[in-house]
C-alpha cells in the first residue's frame, strides 16, 4: 500500500501522468492532502481542468465512502468507519457484514483473498488421511445407526488397517 507524498499517512488518491505512452507516478496523497492539493491547484489557471476533475472525483468518492461508514456490524456495534480509523474489526461476525469491502481491500494488500500458509511437506498425506478417517468413521456410525452390521464390519476393518499403516491414532468406534 502507497503511503501519502507528503505526510506517510495511506495514500487514497493516486495521480499519475502520462507523457508519449511513459507512465509517470508523480503524487499519492491521503484524502487530507488531497483535499488541499485540489484547493491548491484549483487557484492556478493551467491546471484548472485538471482540478476540476480531480475535485468531482474526490467527491464522488468521498459519498462512496459515507455510504460504507454507514454499515454497522450488529453484534459488536462497529461501524466501517471506526474499522477504516482502527484498521481493526470488533468480532468475527465482522468479516461477514463487512464482506464486500474487505475482499476488494485484502486484495489489494496480500493479492489474494485466501490464506495459504506454508505446509509441511509430509502434512497433505497426513490431512488427507485424517479426513479419509473421519469419513470412515461418519459412515460407520451411520452403517450401525441403520443396523447394516456387515456394510459396518467392513468399514470397521478399514478404518483398523489405515490406523495400523500410518501409525496408529485414535479409535471412534464405540462399543
Amino acid at each position: 500500500m502507497k503511503k501519502c507524498s507528503q505526510c506517510s499517512r495511506p495514500a487514497t488518491l493516486h495521480i499519475t501522468e502520462l507523457r508519449e505512452g511513459v507512465v509517470q507516478e508523480l503524487l499519492h496523497l491521503c484524502e487530507s492532502c488531497a483535499q488541499e492539493y485540489l484547493s491548491e491547484a484549483g487557484s492556478s489557471s493551467s491546471s484548472q481542468e485538471e482540478s476540476t476533475v480531480l475535485q468531482e472525483k474526490l467527491a464522488e468518492l468521498s459519498a462512496d465512502d459515507e455510504q460504507l461508514d454507514d454499515l454497522v456490524c450488529p453484534s459488536c456495534g462497529i461501524t466501517f468507519a471506526e474499522f477504516r480509523s482502527q484498521g481493526r474489526l470488533g468480532c468475527p461476525n465482522d468479516y461477514l457484514v463487512f464482506e464486500n469491502e474487505l475482499l476488494p481491500l485484502l486484495e489489494n494488500i496480500h493479492d489474494e483473498v485466501q490464506h495459504v500458509g506454508k505446509v509441511p511437506r509430509r502434512a497433505p498425506d497426513a490431512s488427507q488421511r485424517q479426513y479419509q478417517l473421519i469419513r470412515l468413521r461418519n459412515e460407520l456410525r451411520t452403517a450401525v445407526e441403520q443396523e447394516n452390521y456387515e456394510t459396518a464390519a467392513s468399514l470397521r476393518d478399514e478404518i483398523q488397517q489405515l490406523e495400523s499403516e500410518f501409525g496408529g491414532g485414535e479409535s471412534a468406534v464405540e462399543e
